[in-house]
């Protein structure tokens, strides 16, 4: 999803800028790395755009494609459980030894509001499990 959104954000920013200058080279404004993230936050963070941005990646055969398996892969993953498991652990591992990958995962897990709320419940359950729910502070 955030993919979509970031291309989402590219696409408006392009035009945005094609807008306002007259040929503008498309290539040579993505190439700075800082102009393309403003770009794809951008359109991240903006509800409309996003929309708009999914609308487009429809109307592309490759981002069509793209969503396709996307959507694809998610259904596999529900109806597999030890894939998804496995594609977890995996994430996992990689996740130790690559901190930003670590970093991102944990905000969006943090940003997450039924995340969160899995989370504690999943503690409350091990605290009562093993008896220690009486003292248990669910702040950390």
């Amino acid at each position: 999803m955030k993919t979509v959104q970031k291309i989402t954000l590219i696409i408006v920013s392009i035009g945005l800028f094609t807008s306002c200058q007259s040929k503008t080279d498309v290539n040579q404004i993505l190439s700075n790395s800082d102009t393309k993230k403003a770009i794809m936050d951008t359109i991240a963070n903006n509800s409309d755009m996003s929309k708009d941005m999914m609308q487009a990646m429809m109307n592309s055969s490759k981002g069509k494609m793209m969503m396709t398996n996307h959507e694809n892969m998610m259904k596999m993953m529900k109806d597999n459980p030890d894939m998804m498991k496995g594609m977890m652990t995996e994430m996992m591992e990689v996740s130790k030894t690559d901190t930003t990958m670590m970093s991102e995962m944990c905000k969006s897990m943090m940003d997450n509001p039924k995340m969160i709320d899995m989370m504690k419940d999943k503690k409350m359950q091990s605290h009562k499990m093993t008896g220690m729910d009486k003292n248990m502070d669910m702040s950390k």
